[in-house]
């Protein structure tokens, strides 16, 4: 979360920047109220508190002299004292809990060189690679050569389970674990440490990483044992608070990790394409990358987690694009995203031209959010660290990403590797793994 101390301080600079976000960000002005009188009760109590340590003293010396009556009306005293001392703190508990829950649904301040727009038509493309896929044939999505293949199940998985769970069967199962240990081996050889973590979480770390309680609505929540977990959204849940209300060395940092999980989702989703096959299930499987670092380079280490995400599209040989969000498409907890974009066939109109099939439209799908929260999640997490043994604490900078979506990743491979008759060539990256050349 912001430091309410530095908003109250800042309060039409913060607004002005939160306010780019689209949304109203004018609540933030009951702060310095709330701020003013929670000063006056630390004031007023702690008055009360020497008052009442004098007159506990000069009771014991008017009960020595046996002046009962004068101790009695101060007994009294006191014990006025100490029922106002007590509704004073109830308020001051109050007020702290008012500021916590405004500071917990307050976003994160974007960055200054982010595009200023209200959603992802203002969304800034600063880099393309490759070129869009052509072919001989008109191309398939994903879902129609899944089907064709045998090698996607959707009815049986909406029996099993419900609409948007899908059965991977045979060549594809294998392509998505196969992609899953491409990620995983490339990130950890550039020295990410791998960790499997918990797909069940509490709520302090859901709200810890900023998905409460903003997307309660869009998780799932168990309690049947008595107790109330959440199943992961992503992986950066569970590593993220790794290190909560945990104070680390400078020798600590930075500290990358690689998580590969199952995420489960309950968002409603967009209407037409995405809602077919597999690229927005409420169950897919990510690798997900965090960083741990010093603030000064926490924007130097996101160029960097970015270029290692786009290291695997580039090993895969997959046409993608990156793009830098606006202040209206940017996540919650984010500073400031960089979305990888991969070319998917399905997205976009293919027309035959001089015996090729080409694009004539250029959409690209989402399959990486990259992402520096600065110390936004730090803060709602406690996780400090020191430069020194005996210097000051600061909060850490933290960073997120995909690295990649795999469930995506399959999705990309499978159109964009297609053949007329229908199989799929296995990317020559991949081709250790599967121990074939095509899948059929």
């Amino acid at each position: 979360m912001l430091d309410y101390k530095y908003v109250i301080d800042h309060l039409d600079e913060v607004i002005e920047r939160l306010n780019t976000r689209t949304g109203d960000y004018s609540y933030l002005r009951e702060l310095p109220k709330l701020d003013e009188r929670r000063r006056e009760i630390i004031v007023k109590a702690e008055s009360l508190k020497a008052e009442r340590n004098a007159q506990s003293k000069e009771i014991g010396k008017l009960k020595a002299q046996h002046r009962d009556e004068e101790a009695k009306a101060a007994m009294e005293k006191v014990s006025f004292d100490k029922e106002e001392i007590a509704r004073l703190d109830v308020e001051r508990a109050n007020i702290d809990e008012e500021i916590h829950q405004i500071m917990l649904k307050t976003p994160n301040l974007p960055d200054a060189s982010l595009p200023i727009g209200t959603d992802d038509s203002f969304n800034r493309p600063e880099k393309y690679w490759s070129r869009p896929t052509e072919f001989n044939f008109k191309p398939l999505s994903h879902w129609e050569l899944g089907l064709k293949l045998g090698c996607f199940d959707f009815d049986r998985a909406a029996k099993v389970t419900g609409s948007r769970f899908t059965f991977y069967l045979g060549a594809f199962a294998r392509l998505e674990r196969a992609l899953a240990s491409l990620m995983l081996d490339t990130h950890t050889e550039n020295g990410y440490i791998e960790v499997l973590p918990p797909f069940l979480v509490n709520t302090d770390s859901l709200t810890g990483s900023g998905q409460l309680p903003k997307f309660a609505d869009q998780a799932y929540m168990t309690e049947n044992t008595g107790e109330q977990f959440w199943l992961i959204p992503t992986a950066e849940v569970p590593v993220t608070n790794y290190y909560r209300n945990e104070i680390l060395s400078i020798d600590d940092l930075p500290k990358w990790f690689c998580a590969y999980s199952s995420c489960f989702r309950a968002e409603a989703g967009a209407a037409g394409r995405d809602t077919r096959g597999i690229i927005r299930q409420h169950q897919f499987q990510k690798v997900e990358l965090v960083k741990y670092c010093v603030p000064e380079k926490s924007f130097e280490e996101l160029e960097q987690l970015t270029e290692e995400a786009e290291k695997i599209l580039e090993l895969l040989k997959l046409p993608y694009r990156r793009v830098c969000l606006s202040t209206g498409d940017l996540g919650f907890s984010s500073a400031k995203t960089y979305d990888l974009e991969v070319w998917m066939p399905s997205y976009n109109d293919y027309v035959e031209k001089d015996g090729k099939w080409v694009p004539t439209t250029e959409n690209y799908k989402e399959i990486s959010s990259c992402s520096n929260d600065t110390d936004y999640q730090a803060r709602r997490m406690n996780i400090r660290f020191k430069r020194t043994k005996d210097g000051k604490t600061e909060f850490v900078h933290m960073l997120n990403g995909s690295g990649l979506a795999v469930g995506r990743t399959t999705a990309a491979v499978i159109e964009n590797y297609q053949n007329a008759d229908g199989t799929i060539t296995v990317p020559e990256v991949l081709r250790k793994y599967i121990g074939c050349d095509i899948l059929k």
